[in-house]
């Protein structure tokens, strides 16, 4: 994949790159985005002055990070490392929101190149109790999951962050989560993922949000403290 292939198929933030890349942070989107990204967001903005080469992969707005997901981004990251001529002491860092933080944490769990942090804002963590979670959801895991001949308590396993808690590298992760979100409900996702993830012995620093909805506005605090956990690994 050449530089050309590459920004066609992920928006790579290099334009608002201030000094030489010191990591590269992954962000996966959320459920059903399937627009051109063309401008970094604030948090994409302050780790980019740090640093930080954003990419923004378009792995398909239904994926879930199914397999084909997950080779997807592994070449992907695989052409940025060359393209850009980063040596592997440079951190790759996992990023998302919802679908983009289930996606964040599995990506994490089977990234060919090791992943060094990894940050999901209100993530889905129970892909099988989620597909009963609203009547939106089982058109596009179903989807996701077309093809495969496993059964689908076999396919819900391998996708779900609090079924692969035993396999997760032991590395510093961050979870956000508001207890008002009704899409993703933080007392059957973040809570009990991240309870699991501890009595593993993972280090897990766990923001619960008073009021704060499905995507809504974060307070400044919890704004700041996403953007300071990744650039505190650029250059790690």
């Amino acid at each position: 994949m050449d530089m050309k292939a590459t920004k066609q198929v992920a928006w790579v933030g290099d334009k608002w790159l201030v000094g030489p890349v010191r990591g590269v942070v992954l962000v996966f989107h959320g459920l059903g985005y399937a627009a051109m990204k063309e401008l970094p967001s604030t948090e994409e903005l302050g780790w980019a002055r740090a640093g930080g080469l954003v990419v923004f992969p378009y792995y398909g707005p239904w994926s879930w990070m199914n397999r084909s997901a997950r080779a997807f981004v592994d070449d992907l990251v695989d052409s940025i490392y060359k393209e850009y001529k980063l040596p592997d002491s440079v951190p790759l860092i996992s990023t998302g929101g919802s679908m983009g933080g289930c996606s964040s944490l599995i990506y994490t769990r089977y990234a060919r190149r090791r992943v060094r942090a990894c940050l999901a804002l209100f993530p889905v963590c129970d892909l099988k109790l989620h597909f009963t979670e609203r009547p939106d959801l089982p058109r596009t895991i179903m989807y996701a999951f077309r093809g495969y001949k496993e059964d689908m308590n076999s396919l819900f396993a391998e996708h779900s962050p609090i079924e692969q808690v035993h396999a997760m590298p032991d590395i510093p992760y961050l979870i956000i989560h508001g207890d008002a979100d009704e899409a993703v409900a933080k007392h059957l996702h973040s809570d009990p993922f991240v309870a699991a993830m501890r009595r593993q012995g993972r280090k897990v620093e766990y923001m619960e949000v008073p009021g704060m909805m499905h995507g809504d506005l974060m307070p400044v605090e919890v704004f700041e403290k996403q953007v300071d956990f990744v650039t505190s690994f650029l250059g790690a």
